[in-house]
């Protein structure tokens, strides 16, 4: 009986201190450093860094990418993994970004200028944790997706 009262006091406090979302924002394991696997020549470089937000609830994501004539950019937002548009920075073709959870490894990207789709991106994680493939699907001003789809390959800096 005294084992059934501790247990029950273990997870009253357990719910208090919303331990669940503590835990889950120290195992997502899509927090990191991940780096563009690319053949494309120096200086080109893309880094997504995902971080947890205060609370344990969302997630900061930042990109810091050098393009092929070396001019580095930094952008990024916070999501709550709620599909919610969320305010981005430092992206002149983007001014928010959605997150929709669609399983634990899949997740769905959108994001808009002026209120419109400009790209839907599905970024789906590896099974052992270390990759990240992204499928980046760019939009017309109608709505449709263009002809430039196209891939990539991110890999955990450990």
């Amino acid at each position: 009986m005294r084992r059934l009262i501790l247990a029950a006091g273990l997870l009253a406090t357990m719910a208090l201190l919303d331990v669940n979302g503590l835990a889950q924002a120290q195992t997502n394991p899509r927090f990191g450093r991940w780096r563009i696997k690319s053949d494309a020549p120096p200086p080109t470089s893309n880094i997504m860094t995902y971080e947890p937000l205060a609370g344990g609830k969302g997630m900061k994501i930042t990109i810091d990418a050098v393009n092929k004539d070396g001019v580095a950019t930094k952008w990024g937002y916070n999501t709550n993994f709620d599909g919610k548009d969320e305010p981005l920075y430092g992206n002149p073709g983007t001014d928010t970004g959605s997150v929709r959870i669609i399983n634990d490894r899949i997740n769905e990207i959108i994001y808009k200028k002026a209120g419109k789709v400009t790209q839907v991106l599905t970024n789906i994680l590896s099974p052992d944790g270390d990759t990240i493939g992204v499928v980046y699907m760019r939009m017309d001003p109608e709505g449709k997706v263009t002809k430039n789809v196209t891939f990539a390959t991110y890999e955990k800096i450990k």
